[in-house]
């Protein structure tokens, strides 16, 4: 007797939902966790944890994952910055779109957040 059997990859970086307008200052990007969300200011880098809910007020937040401008305010422009998701639930690479730098964007719990640069 023979059952076939079939498997599917669950590990697809999720599908972004991205507005084409590239004057716009702030983008969300989904993450793999329906709750959560990565807030971007496209034009200095700056990023937020934001998390919603059905189950009241105290589970709904953002949180700061990095206040660094990650250029000068005379550099600074719309659509400059720009979040790419990885297989990894939690890391995104953030690329200024502009000279190539890259940093891995990491998202969780507070003790697990980080922003650090691909050299």
């Amino acid at each position: 007797m023979t059952i076939p059997t079939f498997a599917q990859n669950t590990l697809q970086p999720p599908i972004q939902n991205i507005s084409t307008d590239s004057s716009v200052v702030y983008r969300l990007f989904a993450t793999q966790n329906m709750y959560t969300f990565i807030k971007l200011n496209t034009r200095n880098g700056q990023m937020w944890q934001v998390q919603w809910s059905t189950k009241g007020s105290q589970y709904r937040f953002e949180t700061t994952l990095s206040d660094i401008s990650r250029v000068s305010k005379d550099e600074e422009k719309n659509g400059r910055f720009f979040l790419y998701p990885t297989k990894n639930i939690y890391n995104f690479i953030l690329l200024d779109q502009i000279d190539g730098r890259m940093w891995q964007v990491q998202w969780g719990e507070e003790e697990e957040r980080m922003v650090i640069p691909i050299h």
